[in-house]
């Protein structure tokens, strides 16, 4: 539930950390390897028993504790160029400094089955890592990514791949994958980068 103090602020029950899942919204995305940040934001609101359905700063959202950590979770609606306008907005209600920012995405450079962690770094041609940077002024903030494969002919346009569904003979991969994701999130919660960092990075699941 959001709390608000007169100035309509929500300082009285801030977060300690906004977690954002990257993707594009609609069901005509809803199960395609870009909307993999979506896909592990839903199964920590499922695996905690909540759901993340209201309407702020341009998202999907929820505010709720995790490991005893107050967390904001977001689901940006501004489809994936634009995603950094939804977190931006966030973090300037909340006060959240750009290091305890979280961000979930998908990386066609890993392969489908794997997680790897970063505490900082560029946006890798990732249009809504891109975007975060622009409007937050800084990569300093840890990075999720779940593998999604590469096109499985050089001649694929990338852009399609990402965009296209996850195939059925996928799912176990992409299931094991997805809660390796989340596991990584209560991780840095706690203040484990490093052991998310050790645990994942290197890792196929």
């Amino acid at each position: 539930m959001f709390f608000w103090n007169k100035k309509g602020r929500g300082e009285l029950n801030s977060p300690e950390y906004i977690i954002v899942g990257l993707g594009n919204p609609g069901t005509r995305y809803e199960n395609t390897r870009h909307n993999c940040g979506f896909m592990a934001l839903d199964l920590l609101a499922e695996q905690e028993g909540f759901k993340i359905k209201k309407l702020k700063f341009k998202s999907l959202c929820a505010l709720e504790t995790i490991n005893n950590v107050k967390c904001f979770l977001m689901k940006p609606t501004t489809f994936m160029n634009l995603s950094g306008e939804a977190v931006r907005a966030a973090m300037d209600f909340y006060k959240i400094k750009i290091e305890n920012v979280i961000v979930i995405f998908d990386d066609y450079a890993l392969p489908l089955g794997s997680v790897k962690i970063r505490r900082s770094g560029s946006d890798g041609g990732h249009n809504g890592i891109k975007s975060i940077i622009l409007q937050a002024g800084s990569d300093n903030f840890p990075r999720i990514k779940i593998g999604i494969d590469r096109p499985s002919h050089p001649d694929f346009p990338l852009k399609d791949w990402v965009l296209s569904p996850f195939k059925k003979a996928e799912g176990e991969k992409l299931e094991a994958s997805l809660a390796g994701a989340v596991e990584a999130t209560r991780l840095i919660i706690k203040g484990g980068v490093d052991k998310a960092m050790n645990d994942f990075n290197g890792q196929s699941k």
